[in-house]
């Protein structure tokens, strides 16, 4: 008989996390968060949101926005110590218009005992994969 691993495969629950916000489904992206989880925008300039009823609201109102929505996921990469950097492509059409919004940004996303413990969002990809590899390595 094999043995399984106990240790969650945190690309796959980050991936799982990024498609359900894509398809505005909070109940399944808001079930890799804990009550003391973070979403820290402050480098977007928008602040930090704590636990996970003041995140969800945030992904929904951030999404209300726009007809149709959808986040395309570049890269996703386990850099160890619970520390995942992904790369995601955000495409909208706000309501009422015609045109297209697009962003590529990059996250670092901190896990710890199969819940998301911090999001931080970059617009800067060089910045964000610096910030992802400082992270893995204190946590080290």
């Amino acid at each position: 008989m094999s043995q399984e691993s106990t240790t969650p495969d945190l690309v796959e629950l980050n991936r799982r996390a990024i498609e359900a916000v894509s398809r505005r489904d909070f109940d399944a992206a808001m079930a890799s968060y804990g009550p003391e989880s973070a979403w820290d925008t402050s480098a977007l300039g928008l602040g930090t949101y704590r636990g996970v009823d003041v995140i969800r609201r945030a992904l929904e109102e951030w999404t209300a926005i726009y007809e149709d929505f959808e986040v395309e996921i570049e890269e996703n990469l386990d850099l160890g110590n619970g520390v995942i950097l992904s790369v995601t492509r955000q495409r909208g059409r706000m309501a009422g218009s015609s045109g297209y919004l697009e962003l590529l940004y990059a996250s670092v996303t901190e896990w710890a005992g199969g819940l998301i413990e911090q999001v931080t969002p970059f617009t800067d990809i060089d910045q964000a994969r610096a910030a992802a590899e400082r992270i893995a390595e204190e946590r080290a």
